[in-house]
């Protein structure tokens, strides 16, 4: 069953959802990866790094609105290969962030989330979409391959210590 949401474009005074938003998508990255990430001092997101984010071009921060709340968001950014002669010149989108607020998963919200992102992309003139998925988040990867995603290359890492 997909809930019944609307997708726009993040906005100024969406400032505090959207805080609470990211805080609930960085506390599981927290809980599964406590090297990688920390819990801040203050909020999860500057307010100057949305305004940034909403003042981009080459950017979109989209939400989902039910019932006159968030209840999530999606961070998209358009790339351009850098010129190297190995490289085939392409436009691509990349998904930075994804995060569906606890109370309102397993109801198609992150899907219709991905699907604005495609249309969005493509308004961009992106060809691809590219993200990164940590392995312990099972539930993104299912809806990832749902999606027709494939994986591209995997990044590795070794504790020294």
């Amino acid at each position: 069953m997909t809930a019944r949401v609307n997708i726009r474009l993040a906005r100024k005074g969406d400032f505090p959802e959207l805080a609470a938003l990211y805080e609930q998508g960085d506390a599981i990255h927290r809980q599964h990866l406590p090297s990688l990430f920390q819990k801040p001092a203050g909020l999860p997101r500057e307010e100057d790094f949305l305004l940034a984010l909403l003042d981009d071009p080459e950017a979109a921060l989209l939400v989902a609105e039910a019932s006159g709340q968030l209840v999530g968001l999606v961070q998209v950014f358009v790339r351009a290969t850098p010129e190297i002669p190995i490289l085939m010149p392409r436009r691509y989108a990349t998904v930075d962030n994804i995060v569906v607020k606890e109370s309102h998963r397993r109801l198609g919200i992150g899907q219709v989330l991905m699907e604005a992102v495609h249309d969005w992309a493509r308004a961009q003139g992106a060809a691809e979409i590219e993200l990164n998925v940590y392995e312990f988040n099972r539930q993104a990867i299912a809806l990832y391959e749902k999606l027709g995603y494939q994986t591209l290359s995997r990044k590795m890492r070794k504790s020294l210590g």
